[in-house]
């Protein structure tokens, strides 16, 4: 299984014996010609499957100021691929290669977020996610699938995973024309009577109305090259054209916006609009005030893209994860163009002058140049928010903090409407005292290195004498020091 599992995945790496789909007479409007128009959007949010899937990823964390959820089918943690095709087939779909843990992509996003190539990583925090992955799905192992959970959840992330259905690797929609086991194009599949669409409306927005029998909006064709960095989509290997569907009430009422990412072999030059007319969007976007944004990837002229992907292993642009990635751009420039984008801009600038004025072994002590306007401030330590209440003045202490540590901080002003500024340079400050030292290992290793001692055949922690079971090398446990000659149990973290 594991090797025709291998097979498949390299072939739709790679665009090997895809066959073209035709599509039936779509439910969907006939496209009219137009441009994006402002609307009044009550809250953005993300939608996608597979390499959409993965891209709805990114466009959430590194915009986390202008996303508010994702529904993601099928598809694995943030930035798995690290840039790199090899691990991106074998770590981020498969397993035959070792994965990035999910703690060590969660740091990874801190990192990104404290240099400010991505949003703040407490935006995150409480966001509803929905995820799903089909039993029958060979394309992304279930491992992956479950790492993207896991990596949500460290983030503070309202989870809601759907890993039972015997889906194939599809989008699975109650109109969907392929069977639900099935993995070809359209990549849209129907599994009996469920509507997974609802499920992951109803777990992003609270509650939603049935769908509509019949569709009343309509469904706009724009150029995408307006909003490609440089003005030329394919060069970022995205299509010429993509759709926006708009319910009438959109048209002079407060609307939701969800954002549509299709998959791999799944985009408008290759399979028309199958996606648009399946994916079951619409007929909630007009029972629920809801407009639907389709942007359209397509093949790279280089030819690294044979399957008209979109940007989630760096094939077009190493930033591609990043708020800079060209693709995340030109989708987020289509957001604010529909009146989308979050938070109103900042008026004040950025504080001066951030220094560190002392540390002790817990905490770290600032002051900054005060901003004229300024109702308050925020601080951010490693990229998230410290202070859990207002700071009127211009410093701050940080405290709790382990000992011989090296943090990074940053500033924000705030304004009366609560606006907050750009950040401040960072500035890095290290607590005094040792650095937390662990050492896993087995028990014989750990009394040989005098962490642990033996008696009677068992094996105890030094100083604080907490039992390791036998003395042996088959027991293997994490030490923490906490004192010259005391070490702890920590098997849960140090």
């Amino acid at each position: 299984m594991k090797v025709r599992h291998a097979l498949v995945t390299l072939n739709a790496a790679f665009g090997l014996a895809a066959s073209p789909f035709t599509p039936a007479r779509a439910a969907v409007p006939q496209p009219q010609p137009g441009t994006l128009g402002k609307h009044d959007i009550s809250g953005t949010y993300v939608s996608g499957l597979s390499s959409g899937g993965f891209m709805a990823n990114q466009l959430h964390v590194a915009y986390s100021s202008v996303f508010k959820g994702a529904g993601i089918f099928s598809a694995g943690a943030y930035d798995c691929a690290q840039n790199n095709l090899n691990t991106a087939l074998y770590a981020c779909m498969d397993t035959f290669m070792a994965r990035t843990p999910p703690a060590r992509l969660v740091q990874l996003t801190r990192d990104r977020a404290a240099a400010g190539s991505i949003d703040p990583v407490q935006n995150l925090s409480g966001d509803p996610v929905w995820l799903y992955h089909g039993t029958a799905d060979q394309t992304i192992d279930p491992a992956v699938n479950d790492d993207l959970a896991t990596y949500y959840r460290d983030l503070g992330a309202n989870v809601v995973y759907n890993n039972t259905s015997g889906a194939g690797h599809a989008w699975v929609s109650p109109i969907g024309s392929n069977a639900c086991s099935a993995t070809s194009s359209p990549y849209v599949n129907k599994c009996g009577t469920t509507d997974p669409v609802k499920e992951m409306l109803t777990h992003l927005y609270g509650t939603v109305s049935p769908a509509a029998s019949s569709l009343t909006g309509k469904l706009i064709q724009f150029d995408q090259n307006t909003y490609a960095p440089g003005g030329d989509a394919g060069s970022i290997s995205m299509g010429r054209d993509g759709f926006v569907y708009v319910p009438r009430q959109c048209e002079g009422g407060s609307c939701k916006l969800m954002v549509a990412v299709h998959g791999c072999y799944q985009y408008y030059g290759l399979v028309g609009d199958a996606f648009m007319d399946q994916a079951y969007l619409n007929e909630y976007a007009d029972t629920n005030n809801m407009i639907v944004l389709y942007p359209q990837a397509t093949t790279s002229a280089a030819g690294t893209n044979p399957r008209g992907c979109w940007d989630w292993w760096g094939y077009q642009s190493a930033q591609y994860p990043l708020k800079s990635g060209p693709q995340m751009t030109a989708i987020v420039n289509m957001v604010k163009a529909l009146g989308g984008g979050g938070a109103p801009p900042a008026t004040l600038p950025a504080p001066a002058g951030l220094s560190v004025t002392g540390t002790t072994n817990s905490g770290v002590s600032l002051s900054w140049t005060a901003v004229s306007g300024a109702a308050s401030y925020n601080v951010y330590r490693d990229g998230s928010k410290v202070n859990s209440s207002a700071v009127t003045g211009t410093s701050y202490t940080d405290s709790g903090l382990s000992a011989g540590t090296t943090y990074t901080y940053t500033v924000a002003a705030v304004d009366n409407s609560g606006t907050a500024s750009a950040r401040s340079t960072a500035v890095t400050a290290t607590t005094t005292g040792p650095s937390t030292v662990c050492v896993t290992a087995n028990n014989y290793a750990h009394t040989v290195a005098g962490r642990a001692y033996a008696q009677g055949g068992q094996t105890y922690a030094r100083g604080s004498n907490q039992p390791m079971g036998l003395w042996n090398t088959a027991i293997v446990h994490t030490l923490k020091q906490t004192g010259a000659t005391t070490w702890v149990l920590a098997d849960n973290g140090c």
